[in-house]
């Protein structure tokens, strides 16, 4: 069995991650087995590597190997190029066609981008996995073929899955053996090795000297967050070959030729004209958390206030911006189901200005009594016309008749 350095010097593989020695070592481990493996890790990590390594360390290493890029090929002949045709099985089938899987009997495949695959056409491979046997479009007969199936995608598989975009029957055959490539951010100690190595490439290719960094522009290079991976960290090391006549790379210059991340390691709030959009699930809960706690908060100090408050007219008065805060906050709560409710108690009348004593009636016997007693001298004031009392309390009509009858006023 050949060494982690041996496979990498033999197939040009560049670093010294725990992460990416673990997957190599993983591949070097299932390679003589004809189990199916299944890449994951993010696009431009390098997955391409573990088949090609996999076929090369296995008793198939003298038959063919075949890539096959499932989100290249067009749904309506994705069948056909896998598994081929008869002729006449569709318009334009002049003649048939072998597919990939017969094609390569007896070797490896490299499902790249399995993800991608029709739903059609991963019951078909299914049918590969499990017996080995599949059919050609427009034939009915059954054929054998004896590969092994390497497959990668830079999709998160479960979530597919539950959007019903994959079979879970097929993620398990696949998936027998998951390898996972660490994204570049996460070789931190790889990333400039892989830069000089870029670079010398390059130089002797373009026939000039190659290019340095500066130990700012190291840093920078470190600190970025590669969302492109090991792609985008190539395609850099070309543009600044290329572009920059002085061979020294400033980090003023190095920053020119980055575009700039827009994610965050922290949940964070967007802003926009009158936008609401957000990165994650989880920075939508953490707003709304943030919201509650304000609005709590700002209950708190009304109600103290309402408790201390003999003259209804000054408490309004006096706490007006808290009110209307209140009231705008939990109107736009309101306008989405899928958002948590804040006071679940009583639905609030929009037209009220003081809808808050319907919401918090209930947290302590103190406001229940400060509530009754304010109801009683609004209607003893107003000689028990119940209109006049229901605009001086800021509480509608309906929500006054329903507060008598609940006090038995």
């Amino acid at each position: 069995m050949e060494s982690i350095q041996a496979i990498k010097q033999r197939f040009g593989i560049i670093g010294n991650d725990t992460g990416l020695n673990r997957a190599l070592e993983k591949t070097i481990q299932v390679a003589p087995t004809d189990i199916s493996v299944l890449v994951t890790g993010e696009s431009g990590v390098g997955k391409e590597n573990i088949p090609k390594i996999a076929h090369q360390l296995s008793h198939r290493k003298h038959a063919k190997y075949i890539a096959v890029n499932c989100g290249a090929i067009p749904e309506g002949t994705i069948d056909s190029e896998l598994f081929g045709h008869e002729k006449g099985a569709f318009t334009g089938a002049t003649n048939s066609r072998n597919g990939y899987f017969e094609v390569a009997d007896g070797g490896t495949i490299f499902l790249d981008e399995v993800g991608e695959l029709p739903l059609t056409t991963q019951v078909r491979l299914l049918r590969v996995l499990e017996n080995g046997e599949f059919i050609k479009v427009g034939s009915s007969k059954v054929q054998k073929t004896n590969v092994r199936i390497v497959a990668a995608t830079n999709l998160n598989m479960q979530k597919a899955i539950k959007n019903n975009k994959f079979r879970e029957d097929l993620y398990y055959r696949l998936s027998t053996v998951e390898i996972n490539i660490p994204p570049l951010r996460e070789r931190q100690g790889d990333i400039h090795l892989l830069f000089r190595k870029f670079s010398s490439d390059f130089a002797q290719r373009y026939s000039m000297p190659s290019i340095k960094l500066d130990d700012d522009a190291v840093k920078s290079l470190l600190n970025y967050r590669w969302d492109g991976n090991i792609r985008q960290l190539k395609n850099i090391a070309e543009q600044l070959s290329v572009l920059e006549e002085d061979r020294a790379i400033s980090n003023k210059t190095l920053l020119n030729y980055l575009p700039k991340s827009t994610d965050s390691s922290l949940p964070a709030i967007i802003s926009g004209k009158g936008s609401n959009d957000f990165n994650s699930e989880r920075e939508i809960l953490y707003k709304v958390l943030f919201d509650m706690k304000g609005d709590l908060n700002d209950l708190k100090k009304l109600t103290m206030e309402l408790m201390k408050s003999s003259n209804i007219n000054d408490f309004k008065e006096n706490n007006e911006h808290l009110i209307k805060k209140i009231y705008n906050s939990n109107s736009e709560k309101e306008a989405s189901e899928d958002q948590i409710q804040v006071v679940p108690i009583e639905r609030r009348v929009k037209n009220s200005q003081f809808d808050y004593a319907e919401a918090i009636n209930v947290e302590s016997l103190s406001i229940h009594d400060k509530e009754l007693e304010l109801i009683k001298k609004s209607l003893e004031k107003n000689k028990g016309r119940r209109k006049l009392a229901a605009k001086e309390l800021g509480i509608s009509e309906r929500t006054l008749y329903r507060k008598i009858k609940q006090f038995n006023l």
